[in-house]
């Protein structure tokens, strides 16, 4: 619901707090007038109007991740988040920049909550609205459709962890919402990842020292905590092999037919090389 995170969201108009008189579970109004409702699914658009030059998951894409994701098959990033936030605040607040559907937030929250005296709650930002329709079910999340390379619409030093899952990393802003001694956790992916795969289907190939490249980037606010990689062995069947293409830029290209038929009958298999990047702000 919005009513959950109304005190972290800003109007993305005008960038005013919201009217509690005016503000309800689904629509947002700010003190200025700006009026901002749930759509039927439950997430909100601060776009609308405005748009962005990017182009955003379609509903095809966002299935395959869905199915992909379901199935388990990416569970120890998710198991490697949740223990990242581990000691996060009973009443932490959450920012997923890039979230999709809510897969990595979602188990965050989940282990932050199994201790029943903790009550987390979360802002699930993404172009898609077809992912957020997804992330806006996950109890505790307010699902912003959002450009992640626009000032986000969230207050200063309003977050306790902001998660970044192969996902755009817009840092100052990072640094502006997340307070002192909060958390940025990056998944990023390794040069193996997925590299049999890369010889077989239209992936893009991973340059070397994205984690490094982070750290330099990040250093003006952030300091590393601990990298941890992780490598785990995919074993896929055709169907998820090419969801998982589908799941990145491909899915803009290529149908889930033309992808079939160009792996062929041929088994499936392939290994997951990642890196989570834990960093603190100063």
């Amino acid at each position: 619901m919005l009513s959950d995170a109304q005190d972290l969201l800003l109007c993305p108009q005008c960038g005013s707090a919201w009217d509690g008189g005016e503000s309800r579970a689904r629509s947002l109004v700010c003190l200025s007038g700006h009026r901002y409702d749930a759509a039927r699914q439950g997430y909100v658009n601060f776009l609308t109007g405005r748009g962005s030059r990017f182009t955003p998951d379609t509903a095809e894409m966002v299935l395959a991740r869905e199915r992909f994701l379901a199935a388990g098959h990416y569970a120890p990033a998710a198991d490697a988040l949740a223990h990242a936030c581990a000691a996060l605040p009973d009443d932490a607040a959450v920012l997923d920049a890039g979230a999709g559907t809510g897969y990595y937030l979602a188990a965050v929250l989940a282990a932050h909550r199994a201790d029943a005296r903790r009550r987390a709650r979360a802002v699930a930002l993404d172009l898609s609205p077809h992912a957020l329709r997804r992330a806006a079910k996950i109890p505790g999340v307010a699902a912003v459709v959002w450009d992640l390379w626009r000032r986000l619409p969230l207050a200063d030093a309003s977050v306790d962890a902001v998660l970044d899952v192969f996902a755009p990393r817009n840092l100052p802003e990072f640094a502006r919402v997340t307070r002192t001694g909060g958390l940025l956790c990056v998944v990023t992916p390794l040069p193996g990842h997925l590299a049999e795969l890369r010889g077989r289907l239209p992936m893009l190939e991973v340059p070397e020292g994205k984690a490094d490249a982070l750290e330099r980037e990040a250093s003006e606010h952030w300091e590393p905590v601990v990298r941890t990689r992780l490598a785990f062995a995919l074993p896929l069947t055709r169907e998820a092999a090419v969801d998982l293409a589908l799941m990145g830029p491909a899915g803009h290209h290529h149908s889930r037919d033309e992808l079939l038929a160009v792996l062929g009958d041929e088994p499936v298999a392939a290994t997951a090389a990642m890196e989570l990047s834990v960093l603190r702000r100063r």
